[in-house]
């Protein structure tokens, strides 16, 4: 079955990617994609080179060779403001939050709104930070209180705001449930639905295969800086995608889902591209 968000044009597209760190190539000829309204999952064991590649998107590092395209145009991302002003935003694992201050000023940190006089417009932020809030968690109440008060839901609900804020089409979020408990993953999983609704894409970051298959579309799997493959989460079980982190390659079974510049069964390239 044909997936409807795949019959648009991605959002972001990376074209095979390289970058290399002394002698060790962190990414290795790497290409992956994002639709609008889809959740993938960027998966591999410690030095697979899925952070090196997620940190090339959001400008943390450049890469050697390879393109960045975003809606149909090459992008120039050299740091998190070319990101930020092509509408990608990332949601580290620390979340990034001020602990000392409430939802509002954390949402505009740095980013504060004036009044003509140029002191603090409180009142305009904190309704602001309302707005954007309930859209995306109408239970939250928490407005006033610091955000080391807040559950760990509640704390991504923030981080999430303060991205949809500064209108991010492209979301990265890395490790979005980690320490988290039944509950609360089970808040964030519905943020993310949300988010999908609103035709936002996310590339989510995860070591938890069940995370991973309970939140994503897509699965790109990587080893040793190479893409493995990338599969449709429905098409794949947690056997397949445990073999191809562990091995390295596709399952000979799944070889016709491998996805462009992926590695098969033998250890070449697949060069055919999969829509």
């Amino acid at each position: 079955m044909t997936d409807p968000n795949m019959t648009k044009d991605p959002l972001v597209e990376m074209q095979d990617i390289h970058i290399s760190f002394g002698g060790v190539k962190a990414v290795d000829g790497v290409s992956i994609d994002l639709y609008p309204g889809e959740v993938v999952g960027v998966l591999g064991h410690n030095g697979a080179g899925k952070s090196t590649l997620i940190k090339i998107l959001s400008g943390a590092y450049q890469a050697d060779t390879g393109k960045i395209i975003v809606d149909g145009k090459e992008a120039k991302i050299e740091n998190a403001r070319d990101a930020r002003d092509n509408n990608i935003e990332t949601i580290y694992q620390n979340l990034a939050l001020a602990d000392n201050l409430d939802a509002a000023q954390n949402l505009f940190l740095g980013r504060e709104i004036t009044d003509k006089f140029g002191f603090l417009d409180d009142a305009a932020m904190e309704h602001k930070a309302r707005e954007v809030l309930h859209r995306l968690n109408p239970n939250f109440k928490k407005f006033t209180s610091p955000v080391s008060a807040l559950s760990g839901g509640q704390r991504q609900s923030v981080a999430i705001a303060r991205a949809l804020l500064f209108e991010a089409r492209v979301l990265i979020m890395d490790e979005p449930c980690a320490a988290l408990g039944v509950h609360e993953t089970k808040m964030v999983g519905e943020l993310i639905d949300q988010l999908k609704r609103d035709g936002l894409g996310i590339l989510l970051i995860s070591h938890d295969l069940h995370d991973v298959f309970d939140l994503s579309d897509r699965l790109h799997v990587m080893k040793n800086g190479k893409l493995v493959g990338s599969v449709r989460t429905e098409d794949v079980t947690h056997d397949d995608v445990l073999g191809m982190i562990i091995l390295g390659k596709m399952p000979e079974h799944l070889l016709h889902l491998a996805g462009p510049g992926a590695t098969n069964a033998t250890g070449a390239a697949n060069g055919t591209t999969h829509r």
